[in-house]
């Protein structure tokens, strides 16, 4: 019993000493706050003196109101602050917005000058189209001249289509429709050159030694002979590059007829043609083609010799069409298929 007592003392005891440390504290903080409002309590005066004979005019204020005072102009300026440096934001962005819509428009410009020439090189192409057509015998394509919408020269006159960006958008439209429009004629333009591509190369027109080079020592028609003085007539042309073993070149796709030797022509092959052509090519050095074979033209069929009655290495070449000759000189009107020629 005696230590239940004993403990309970020291619990009263505690309880009291821990009930005076608060009061004691909340003594303190009332204490301080007490003096502090007492002390804001207290006015300063604040006197303002003119230079003139005015009054003097006396202010008085709290030290509370001093400090709202301060509070109040801190935070002013701190507003302050705050909105200049978002208006300098807002300026630097609009600043960048400007330049971005510098360069949108620079762009716009750009575009609008790419329009106006593609309009001018699409009114070009249909002009040297249509000609084109015209010179090979093809009818331009009907519903483009039908529609005006197609007609590149409704390009100029583009009153009804507005300005600005709507204008260039109805120009470009229009030249879109106009090139879908080409289409087939540009189809059939290459079918008529692909046919007359491959007729080409059934007519002895190439010259008939690689690289075009070599010129003419004589003539179709009538001539002096070489050898005997007499004159006689050529039934071909003589080719001459000053040398022995240039390539000869077959003038178009045929077929080999005879490979042989003659005391007058000396190594020759004649090709036999389409439509009636032959081609002989006399004093070969020595020949690449067997009778019976298939040749293109541009194939390579001998070279260049000095066989035969012949007073230098020379080709002569030979265009017969039925029982008769022809001068080789009406279809030999350039060298550049011989000039363009690997084979």
């Amino acid at each position: 019993m005696s230590t239940l007592r004993r403990y309970k003392d020291l619990e009263k005891t505690f309880t009291k000493r821990f009930a005076r440390s608060v009061r004691g504290f909340f003594s303190s903080v009332s204490a301080f706050f007490g003096r502090m409002a007492k002390a804001g309590s207290q006015k300063l005066t604040i006197m303002l003196v003119p230079h003139t004979e005015r009054r003097i005019l006396n202010v008085q204020i709290s030290f509370f109101g001093l400090a709202l005072v301060l509070v109040l102009l801190i935070g002013g300026v701190s507003a302050l602050s705050f909105a200049a440096l978002d208006y300098s934001e807002a300026l630097s962005k609009l600043a960048g917005k400007a330049d971005s819509l510098n360069d949108t428009q620079a762009q716009l410009d750009a575009m609008r000058d790419t329009s106006t020439r593609l309009v001018k090189a699409a009114r070009s192409f249909q002009l040297a189209l249509d000609s084109t057509l015209a010179k090979i015998g093809a009818k331009p394509n009907a519903s483009a001249n039908a529609s005006r919408d197609g007609d590149l020269a409704a390009f100029f006159e583009l009153s009804d289509t507005g300005t600005g960006r709507l204008r260039e958008a109805a120009e470009i439209e229009r030249v879109t429709r106009y090139l879908e429009q080409s289409v087939q004629p540009i189809q059939e333009l290459g079918e008529i050159i692909a046919a007359q591509g491959a007729t080409l190369t059934e007519i002895p027109n190439l010259w008939p030694v690689k690289g075009g080079i070599g010129h003419i020592s004589m003539y179709y028609g009538q001539n002096e002979n070489p050898i005997f003085g007499s004159w006689y007539m050529h039934k071909g042309i003589d080719i001459s590059t000053f040398r022995s073993g240039d390539s000869v070149l077959s003038t178009a796709d045929g077929k080999v007829v005879t490979v042989a030797y003659d005391i007058g022509l000396g190594n020759y092959v004649i090709i036999e043609h389409k439509y009636g052509f032959l081609t002989r090519y006399a004093h070969l050095k020595a020949s690449r083609v067997q009778k019976g074979q298939v040749v293109r033209q541009g194939d390579v069929i001998g070279y260049i010799g000095n066989t035969g009655l012949s007073t230098g290495p020379h080709l002569h070449y030979e265009i017969h069409l039925g029982t008769e000759t022809i001068d080789p000189l009406q279809f030999l009107k350039n060298r550049s298929g011989a000039s363009a020629s690997n084979k």
